[in-house]
C-alpha cells in the first residue's frame, strides 16, 4: 500500500517492494522542532540509530535530489553504511527519501516520514519499503523503536 498525503498524492517506491515498515509515534514537542531534528545534521547525529550506536554523517543536503550519506558505528564495532538522496522535502510536514543500506546482502529502501502536529504534539509515521525481506528487514522495527525512543529523549534534552 503506498503511503499518501493530503490531497491523494502518492509517494510509491520506484521499484516493487518485497516488505515493508510502517510505525507511528507522538513526540510531546512542536512539529517545526521536529521536522528541524531530522534535517539538521548536527541534531540528527545525537539520535539516529538504535541503542549504543552512534551515527556520524558525512552528506546531509536536504533539498530535493540532495545527497545523504551515515555511517552507524554499533557497539560491537561493526560499522553500517547508509546514502541515498532526498525525494522531497515538504517542511514541515513530509520527507520523502531514497536509499541504500550497505550491508550482506546491501538493499534499497525508500523512506516517507510525515509529520503531524495535533495540540503541541507531533505525530511521526514513518513507512519504510525495502528491496526484499532480510534478517536486517525483520529487525528493522527494534531498531527503529529504539531510534524513535532516542528521539524522544533527544527532544526533551532540547525542550
Amino acid at each position: 500500500m503506498p503511503a499518501s498525503a493530503a490531497g491523494g498524492r502518492t509517494f510509491e517506491p520506484p521499484f516493487a517492494p518485497e516488505a515493508q515498515l510502517n510505525l507511528s509515534r507522538t513526540f510531546n514537542a512542536p512539529r517545526d522542532i521536529v521536522f528541524r531534528a531530522w534535517i539538521d545534521p548536527h541534531h540528527l547525529a545525537q539520535w539516529w540509530g538504535p541503542r549504543g550506536c552512534t551515527t556520524v554523517i558525512q552528506e546531509m543536503d536536504v533539498r530535493p535530489g540532495g545527497a545523504w550519506r551515515y555511517v552507524m558505528h554499533a557497539p560491537d564495532g561493526n560499522e553500517y553504511p547508509f546514502d541515498g538522496v532526498y525525494i522531497e522535502i515538504a517542511e514541515p510536514e513530509r520527507l520523502v527519501f531514497d536509499g541504500f543500506i550497505h550491508a550482506a546482502p546491501a538493499q534499497r529502501v525508500w523512506t516517507v516520514v510525515t509529520f503531524s502536529e495535533r495540540a503541541g504534539q507531533t505525530e511521526v509515521n514513518v513507512r519504510q519499503y525495502y528491496t526484499f525481506v532480510s534478517g536486517a528487514t525483520r529487525g528493522a522495527s527494534i531498531g527503529w523503536n529504539q531510534q524513535l525512543d532516542r528521539f524522544a529523549e533527544f527532544l526533551e534534552e532540547i525542550a
